[in-house]
């Protein structure tokens, strides 16, 4: 029986891959490619290059490789972009994912993992945002990935044989500590990212977008989570399904806010120089804060981080960058 990873060429897939390979698994990796690199991929996976729209295609990996649990990261991810190109995000989203999920209830999938997101809570108050929360997305990326779990929650009411978690990250960030796969897209828009880049010259500055949210020193506030962290997320919740466990919906956050300045910091103090920054309006989408309550994950998967300081989380990101080219 074999993993099918979507999207498993991308930043969080391809360390998915690499932990269930190192466990052991046997693993398929589909991925169109259109944001990610195929020299991510661990070399022991199967790689297929596709779309997970593909119903066909799905059908046909299903059955060759007899998967057994599909986890799926493939999907947009950008909120400023989701405002722009709402239709896009619904149908690279919401109706590939349905088209995916169809596929591996036919072919008998067992096991299905969700890569979901805290921008299904929109604009949060202070304070931790628990799993119960209410659901009031501001983005149309945030909507698109509510729909999926929705579509999850009802496929697994009407075929019990076929059980889901949906694990809802926050801020994901840092790198491989083996410094085999990081953040490789060269125009992403992750925060930590792009800071790196700044400090490496290879963005003449770094935008802040947002001086003036409700906040402590203005900027928005956010939960930081070492990708390290929330693969074990993923590997425990797939140790649940296979134990029997019903479906649920987990946060993959420390429950600990950090303000963008707060990073910007943490990132001059271990390169020992100051950044460049330009101060911008806030960006559509954009929420003040969203902080997780993991109560539930560590309670219900018996989760712990392992690499939740913030110095951790950059430094292994800045070395990560430093490996790519210029």
């Amino acid at each position: 029986m074999a993993i099918l990873v979507t999207g498993g060429a991308g930043y969080i897939g391809s360390h998915m891959t690499y932990a269930l390979i190192d466990r052991g698994e046997e693993v398929v990796v589909l991925d169109n490619l259109s944001t990610g690199s195929r020299s991510l991929v661990c070399k022991d996976a199967t790689f297929i290059e596709g779309d997970v729209g593909d119903h066909a295609l799905v059908r046909r990996i299903a059955e060759a490789y007899r998967i057994e649990s599909v986890i799926h990261f493939a999907g947009s991810v950008v909120v400023p972009e989701s405002v722009a190109i709402p239709l896009a995000y619904y149908a690279n989203n919401a109706m590939a994912s349905r088209s995916l999920i169809e596929a591996s209830v036919e072919s008998g999938v067992e096991h299905f993992i969700f890569s979901s997101t805290a921008a299904v809570y929109g604009a949060t108050q202070t304070g931790k945002v628990a799993e119960n929360a209410i659901r009031d997305p501001i983005s149309p990326y945030g909507r698109s990935k509510l729909v999926i779990e929705w579509m999850l929650q009802d496929t697994s009411r009407a075929y019990p044989e076929f059980r889901h978690m949906a694990l809802r990250y926050f801020n994901v960030a840092g790198a491989d500590p083996a410094g085999r796969t990081g953040q490789s897209t060269p125009r992403a828009t992750h925060l930590i990212k792009r800071a790196c880049q700044v400090a490496l010259g290879r963005v003449p500055h770094l935008d802040i977008f947002g001086t003036d949210y409700p906040t402590p020193d203005g900027t928005g506030v956010r939960d930081f989570i070492h990708v390290v962290d929330l693969v074990s997320a993923h590997v425990l919740a797939l140790q649940a399904l296979r134990a029997g466990a019903r479906s649920a919906c987990y946060n993959c956050g420390y429950g600990i806010g950090i303000s963008v300045r707060q990073v910007v910091s943490e990132l001059e103090k271990i390169v020992g120089r100051a950044l460049p920054v330009k101060e911008c309006g806030r960006r559509p989408g954009d929420g003040a804060t969203v902080v997780a309550d993991p109560a539930q994950i560590e309670a219900g998967l018996h989760w712990r981080a392992e690499h939740g300081e913030l110095r951790e989380i950059i430094a292994s990101a800045l070395e990560w960058e430093r490996t790519l080219e210029a």
